[in-house]
């Protein structure tokens, strides 16, 4: 990967042609930046459980005889908005308490605040108005939505300290990516059953998976200044790990599917998932920064998949 030059106001791990560098003005770029609108897959890897969720729920509306297409695609909508506007806070917070530790990484060196390129103060209030939007999203919910969103921000709040005093900050990770795995069905039926439960315990341990994955780029620098992860941790036995983690993702997710009566066609699309997830594993050089990010963002085609799957089944619920 390319490290950016000096003046190129662009950080090292962030594609050079994507629509922020031709689209928004260079002053907006380090915004952009803190919010990693110039890395997609963050906010779709939020996204997929809340997209999952909904799904699942309408799955099991339809064979009570509650489906509503409108319903669907305007908590898919509200959805949509709330992960761009929450991963982006939330990465923002990241940034902020992590401020000198992205100092000393080579990949994170070039971001906005360790480069000065927006203070403290700007990224603070910058922060708060993502929050803002992510409120106004929250808010067009029913009231158990409301506090059951509300209820992830601790966990939001918790994790970019993890790595600090655990070697599973992938957990807490997956803790607060996959509250979306919740939130779809009980922005449909104003409450939480098995099925829903069960889709957040399969979409956590997936999380684990691939920011695994991830983590290992920055294994060596982590070493160094003493930041823990789950690569650090499974090193050598990761694809053994990985095996069970997604192992483990596939029997969560076929739980949830059958505790919520779901059509067949999402049994398909999770067994075309699964084939994905295990190509993933025999890929994987731990060794490769490049491969690693590329094989992390590949879990975005497995949302997607995993997904499409839930929405043609609706009809066969």
């Amino acid at each position: 990967m390319t490290s950016p030059t000096p003046d190129s106001g662009r950080v090292a791990d962030a594609p050079s042609d994507n629509w922020v560098y031709r689209a928004l003005p260079r002053g907006l770029w380090p915004y952009a930046q803190l919010a990693r609108w110039d890395r997609p897959i963050g906010w779709q890897l939020l996204m997929w459980p809340c997209f999952w969720s909904a799904a699942l729920a309408e799955n099991a509306a339809f064979a009570a005889g509650g489906f509503d297409w409108l319903r669907l695609a305007a908590h898919l909508l509200l959805f949509f908005v709330g992960a761009v506007a929450m991963r982006g806070a939330g990465c923002t917070y990241n940034d902020l308490v992590d401020h000198e530790i992205d100092q000393a990484v080579a990949r994170t060196r070039s971001r906005p605040l360790p480069s000065g390129r927006v203070t403290r103060r700007q990224a603070k209030v910058f922060m708060a108005l993502q929050a803002l939007a992510g409120l106004l999203v929250l808010l067009q919910f029913n009231g158990f939505s409301i506090v059951l969103g509300i209820a992830s921000l601790a966990v939001v709040a918790v994790y970019p300290f993890a790595k600090r005093f655990t070697d599973w900050p992938q957990f807490f990770l997956g803790l607060a990516f996959s509250w979306g795995g919740l939130m779809g069905w009980a922005a449909t039926f104003g409450t939480l059953s098995a099925a829903p439960l069960a889709l957040y315990v399969g979409a956590v341990v997936w999380t684990i998976g691939y920011d695994t994955i991830y983590a290992h780029q920055d294994k060596e620098d982590d070493a160094l200044i003493g930041v823990r992860s789950t690569a650090r941790l499974f090193a050598e036995n990761t694809p053994l790990w990985l095996m069970g983690l997604y192992g483990l993702t596939v029997v969560f997710l076929a739980l949830a599917f059958y505790l919520a009566g779901a059509g067949i066609p999402a049994y398909v699309g999770l067994v075309l998932a699964a084939a994905l997830l295990a190509w993933q594993i025999a890929m994987l050089d731990i060794d490769d920064a490049e491969q690693c990010l590329s094989l992390f963002k590949f879990n975005g085609v497995v949302g997607l998949i995993v997904f499409l799957g839930l929405v043609v089944a609706i009809p066969f619920a």
